[in-house]
């Protein structure tokens, strides 16, 4: 059953609106998704390595939110250990996000901490990840696609080896990689090589850059140098306004986290929407996809995610921009998109009518 046919037939709330657009879900981070209680089971197999009351302190999210990163390596370095871990994790967060009418899931994993430290050899990860995007394609009617992604506060011989066992060990699932992680010094620059080599092997490219309030040189870069086909985050892109432009004019898509713990921490919560720069790319028209980025650590959901944009300026007719961006920016085949653009619009105009009010 589809979302449009799950919706009530008249008098949708806002929130059923959104809940029920179909939807892409491009920047989200693998172990950003695991569920609270799949934490605590990891932990419990690992020997509790974790004290209950530190797990309960990921999943709070306060006014002056605790960074992710720290989460994400206590996955690495202490509850991961099989790869049916991995399965579990991927299984479960297609089936989360299907729940909220996304048919297309491309999802970050960094590949370098689950061979270096947890000690699962890439291919059998890579096997795991890959057989709960299939069973979660039979189960739920959801799309996955895999994109490793560069642990940029590696050095750039680890970004090119995770760049080679791609290679070595493809699959059609896997379609491009991405960069993460800590941007502070580490610019894209540093890892320009391999992003050459996924170029040449036919991956398709990505890159966080412009994120905790680093320069919009970045951003740069990581278009200019490193090829991208789209920016991660790129906020600070408009403290270059000929930059913006030049990305405007290029049909650049960004996909951007209204729940960015940045911007969380650093703006005052009533200046917050006000003067956040995604209010500031979309006044400027450049094209953004909202996304969760690290949906069970930001408690977001899809649906949260897009009702954050009607706070930076977006009404609700704009959101079908924001639909259409994410299938202009997804690595799908061009006929997909096409099916897609003509089914997905005509499910928002049935939608926007029955909107309440």
């Amino acid at each position: 059953m589809t979302s449009l046919e799950q919706a009530p037939a008249t008098g949708l709330t806002l929130e059923q609106f959104v809940h029920a657009l179909p939807k892409v879900e491009l920047h989200c981070h693998l172990f950003g998704t695991v569920r609270k209680q799949t934490f605590i089971d990891l932990c419990q197999a690992a020997g509790n390595p974790i004290a209950r009351d530190e797990i309960e302190a990921f999943y709070t999210r306060g006014e002056k939110p605790v960074g992710v990163l720290r989460v994400l390596r206590a996955l690495d370095a202490q509850l991961i250990r099989t790869p049916q871990d991995l399965y579990r994790i991927t299984y479960e967060y297609l089936q989360d996000v299907r729940a909220h009418g996304v048919l297309y899931a491309e999802f970050f994993w960094n590949p370098t901490g689950t061979v270096r430290v947890s000690g699962i050899a890439y291919d059998r990860a890579q096997d795991a990840i890959v057989a709960a995007i299939r069973d979660a394609g039979r189960d739920f009617d959801v799309i996955g696609r895999l994109v490793p992604s560069i642990d940029r506060e590696a050095s750039p011989d680890e970004a090119l080896a995770m760049v080679q066992w791609m290679c070595d060990h493809r699959l059609p699932e896997v379609i491009g990689i991405g960069m993460d992680y800590r941007e502070n010094d580490r610019p894209p620059e540093l890892f320009e090589q391999a992003y050459r080599c996924a170029r040449e092997a036919g991956f398709r490219l990505t890159a966080h850059a412009g994120e905790f309030g680093m320069p919009w040189n970045n951003v740069e870069t990581a278009i200019d140098r490193l090829h991208v086909d789209r920016v991660d985050h790129g906020y600070t892109i408009v403290d270059n306004p000929a930059l913006l432009q030049r990305c405007i004019e290029r049909d650049m898509i960004f996909t951007v986290v209204p729940t960015n713990s940045y911007y969380l921490r650093t703006l005052a919560p009533e200046r917050w929407a006000l003067d956040h720069p995604i209010r500031q790319m979309v006044a400027a028209g450049l094209r953004v996809h909202p996304n969760t980025d690290d949906p069970t650590l930001h408690l977001v959901t899809p649906t949260a995610a897009w009702l954050m944009m009607l706070q930076f300026g977006l009404d609700v007719d704009a959101l079908r921009h924001c639909m259409l961006n994410g299938l202009d920016a997804a690595w799908i085949d061009d006929d997909l998109r096409g099916r897609w653009r003509r089914e997905w619009s005509a499910q928002f105009d049935a939608l926007r009518l029955r909107l309440r009010g």
